[in-house]
């Protein structure tokens, strides 16, 4: 992997384990101040207090995330990370919560030369599942 995509890959790794340890103001450091995040798929948030809310609700379920790997494309000042996800957590109940997705996220190097990102979909395998009904 080159330096920038060691970079973007460290970003992605940042913003999981911070919103694993349920540290919301470090997840929302890793995007730019006008980010567009798919917590449902079709339903883009680009409200920035609007997605800090949504975090917090899924927060409540402990989530921990795990990767099956990770593919990184960067053009210039442009990224682009794609991840297959599995997550688990637990309602306030104590019932066990499992998803999964394939993680596409658009990010931009900044002009100090730090990566965050503008577009985060983690449900860009949905268009596959959807295209194959």
């Amino acid at each position: 992997m080159t330096q920038d995509q060691q970079d973007v890959l460290a970003l992605v790794q940042k913003m999981t384990s911070s919103f694993e340890a349920g540290d919301l103001e470090t997840v929302m450091q890793t995007y730019e101040p006008n980010q567009t995040i798919m917590f449902q798929p079709g339903e883009p948030v680009s409200d920035r207090d609007a997605a800090r809310a949504a975090f917090e609700q899924i927060s409540a379920v402990s989530p921990k995330f795990s990767y099956s790997g990770h593919e990184v494309i960067v053009e210039g000042d442009i990224a682009v990370h794609i991840a297959p996800w599995q997550m688990t957590g637990s309602d306030p109940e104590g019932n066990k919560i499992e998803g999964q997705g394939l993680s596409i996220a658009v990010l931009r190097r900044q002009s100090d030369g730090a990566w965050k990102m503008v577009i985060d979909n983690p449900h860009g395998g949905d268009l596959m599942t959807n295209a194959s009904n």
